[in-house]
């Protein structure tokens, strides 16, 4: 089944005249892009429905607020298209578009059309891989490599899998919930994937699964066709306001994702992301929201962690008790695995630039290379130009 596109708020049927209207001002700076699949998701009878703010614009996210790259990772890249932050681990972002566009994507900068991080050619970025033997590891990510043709993906992995150290190749994705049918439809994905998801050497799916009304029977259906190919399936999200922030809501979540076979994996912190205002939640909150969603599920449920991606590394949130945070690095770019830290929390802190003292345990790392500009240094409002996409087409 082909799914429709939507870029364009006066295609949306549920929305008001006035509503598109006030809408338009945030879709100049934050891109909008729908699909009718996913569309029929939505609750247009809740004005709060959670999948409706998973992706329609809202006016707070002109509200000023973060940083376009909260999370520096202009400094992770040492060619163009590969980030290389952590020391058995390289990321390729080989896409800048994704099958519809989460409100609070902490990359929704590659979103815009006058910023280059994603490659159309990624070869640079292989060949760094391979120069590398510490790299076990490649994250392909954007975006969502799962928009690209089957052609182009099946050149990226034959390249990795030609690379004897890489052993596992994991794909970051919401295509199993925005088109689940691009997945189980292609013949040609799953022949790919089970080619080249072997007993020594997986393929993983790191999919994006936020709310459980996700989980359709077709969502389940592509889990079950990637299962069949030998790809293992975990699932990431963050916790935010108004969308997944409810104790049972997150409970069922995790219910469902085991009883499909996927790993809950990471539960990550809202990043302080341009345009995300909206969503944000305290440590506090999520971590007694975590807590309890945890307790109404089974041990397969707890596999989950709890981690803010900061521009130091993975940081776990072990505990927030009577005004202590207890944390620990379960990435770490300096090489800080397992460092404790038990810091003052502050009731409303949100993030770990917010505690105090933090600055003790990091330091602003520097770039290794000049080749990417930081978005950071740009005009906050995107400049208009011709993008990647359309220069290929």
């Amino acid at each position: 089944m082909q799914v429709r596109y939507i870029t364009n708020l006066d295609d949306i049927p549920g929305l008001t005249e006035s509503e598109k209207t006030a809408l338009k001002q945030v879709t100049e700076k934050f891109v909008f892009r729908l699909n009718d699949y996913y569309l029929r998701l939505i609750d247009w009878s809740d004005p709060n429905d959670p999948i409706r703010r998973l992706v329609i614009p809202s006016t707070s996210e002109l509200q000023e607020y973060g940083r376009w790259d909260a999370s520096d990772e202009d400094t992770n890249y040492t060619v163009k298209g590969c980030q290389h932050k952590y020391k058995s681990t390289a990321l390729l972002i080989v896409s800048e578009v994704c099958g519809s566009y989460c409100r609070f994507c902490f990359r929704k900068r590659l979103f815009r059309a006058d910023v280059q991080e994603a490659m159309p050619d990624v070869q640079e970025g292989i060949d760094y891989i391979a120069g590398k033997p510490e790299i076990n590891n490649v994250l392909l990510t954007g975006g969502d490599p799962l928009i690209l043709s089957t052609k182009k993906l099946r050149s990226i992995i034959e390249a990795l899998r030609s690379i004897e150290h890489v052993k596992i190749i994991r794909i970051g994705s919401k295509m199993p919930l925005f088109n689940p049918m691009r997945i189980y439809e292609d013949e040609e994905l799953l022949d790919l994937i089970r080619t080249y998801s072997t007993e020594e050497k997986r393929i993983y799916i790191m999919a994006h699964v936020n709310h459980p009304r996700e989980i359709t029977q077709e969502a389940r259906r592509c889990f079950k066709a990637l299962y069949d190919a030998g790809a293992i399936v975990v699932n990431q999200t963050p916790v935010l306001r108004g969308i997944n922030d409810d104790p049972a809501v997150l409970g069922d979540l995790l219910d469902k994702l085991s009883w499909a076979g996927v790993t809950p994996y990471y539960f990550f912190i809202n990043r302080p992301v341009a345009g995300n205002s909206g969503f944000v939640l305290s440590l506090k909150e999520v971590y007694r929201i975590v807590e309890q969603a945890k307790a109404r599920t089974s041990g397969l449920g707890k596999r989950v962690r709890l981690c803010m991606s900061h521009t130091s590394g993975k940081i776990e949130i072990l505990a927030i008790e009577n005004g202590k945070a207890y944390l620990k690095y379960h990435q770490s770019r300096d090489g800080e695995y397992g460092k404790l830290m038990i810091m003052d929390c502050p009731k409303e802190a949100s993030w770990f630039d917010e505690l105090p003292g933090n600055e003790q345990y990091w330091t602003k790392p520097a770039k290794k290379t000049v080749r990417v500009v930081s978005v950071n240094e740009m005009p906050d409002m995107p400049q208009k130009k011709i993008s990647l996409l359309e220069a290929e087409r």
